[in-house]
């Protein structure tokens, strides 16, 4: 694991690339529509067999999503015959969204949505792919470099920015907090800011911190804007899920040789993204991070299976702050067939 984002990069700073706005969509710019490569893998290559061989599949500008990204490279969705094209979505929110609308077949989503939908009966979700868990500053809480602020209870009163209320976000900084003898409320203590724009909220004072994730975290640290306050990779959440992929029940159930053939190769390219050289290869060709910079972001744990343990810490922590009211099973959830 990588430590150095405080020191310099070298080449194009992160802060160009990523502080305007407009950086979410450039950061798939080389990414939005589809599968390529030759692959090394045997499968179904023309498709016959799938129910559907050709499916969409939502994701986000962060490194959670270099397996997806892998996977395309190196052709082992097309070595089953798949054909993967891809939309770039703002937040969980927004992935639950396009599911329950059938604009997406299968989407990167945090596990807090995804568990809040199906709870809620906004979706009848079913997860069939691990995505990324949590590593030492892959997510953290950071503040501007003049501030007083030297932990999460001096943030006690202050406004702290997240990508989505009620979310993965202030789930891990409230859980954090507890453990400093602070209670974060949801609403009075949390304000809602997309993931590009968090080092212009710090500079501007909108918000006292801000829950950033990589490489956003490198990039707020790199720029001298800001620097880390609390590593949200260590304990109490330390490997915490963050994320996975779903489609919907009504999907899985009619198109089971098509989910299959995502698992198989998605297991393959998170299998390959536990060596960090692959995935600092992967970044720059679907982002605008420069290899220098891809070689010192903190990258997390890429899970090749999907485990109902693990998972059920997601649902544990939910319930104990309140966002779910009652348990959820999440085994039914889970297609695991395919690997």
């Amino acid at each position: 694991m990588a430590r150095g984002a405080r020191g310099r990069l070298r080449g194009t700073s992160l802060r160009a690339v990523l502080a305007p706005a407009a950086a979410l969509a450039l950061l798939l710019a080389t990414a939005g529509c589809g599968d390529s490569g030759g692959g090394d893998g045997g499968g179904a290559a023309d498709g016959k067999g799938l129910e559907k061989a050709t499916i969409t599949v939502g994701t986000m500008p962060v490194a959670d999503t270099a397996p997806l990204q892998l996977a395309i490279a190196k052709g082992f969705f097309k070595a089953e015959g798949l054909t993967v094209r891809t939309t770039t979505l703002q937040g969980g929110a927004e992935s639950v969204g396009r599911l329950r609308a059938g604009a997406l077949d299968i989407s990167f989503g945090n596990y807090v949505s995804y568990f809040l939908a199906h709870a809620n009966k906004a979706l009848d979700v079913r997860i069939v792919a691990d995505a990324f868990a949590l590593a030492p500053k892959t997510h953290a809480v950071l503040v501007r470099k003049d501030s007083p602020v030297k932990s999460l209870k001096d943030l006690e009163g202050k406004k702290i920015g997240v990508n989505t209320k009620r979310n993965i976000s202030s789930l891990l900084v409230r859980k954090a907090a507890e453990a400093e003898g602070v209670a974060f409320d949801e609403d009075a203590d949390f304000a809602e800011v997309d993931m590009p724009n968090m080092e212009t909220a710090l500079k501007s004072g909108s918000v006292d911190a801000v829950q950033a994730a990589e490489p956003f975290v490198s990039a707020i640290e790199e720029s001298g804007t800001g620097r880390v306050v609390a590593d949200l990779g260590r304990p109490p959440t330390a490997g915490f899920p963050i994320a996975g992929y779903a489609t919907t029940a009504r999907f899985a159930e009619r198109n089971k040789k098509t989910v299959e053939a995502f698992q198989r190769a998605m297991a393959r390219a998170q299998k390959q993204a536990a060596d960090r050289s692959t995935v600092v290869r992967t970044l720059p060709d679907y982002t605008r991070i420069t290899p220098d910079q891809a070689a010192q972001l903190h990258l997390g744990g890429y899970p090749v299976a999907l485990d109902p343990a693990r998972l059920r810490r997601v649902v544990d922590l939910m319930r104990e702050f309140g966002y779910l009211r009652r348990t959820l099973d999440v085994e039914p959830l889970l297609v695991r067939t395919g690997p």
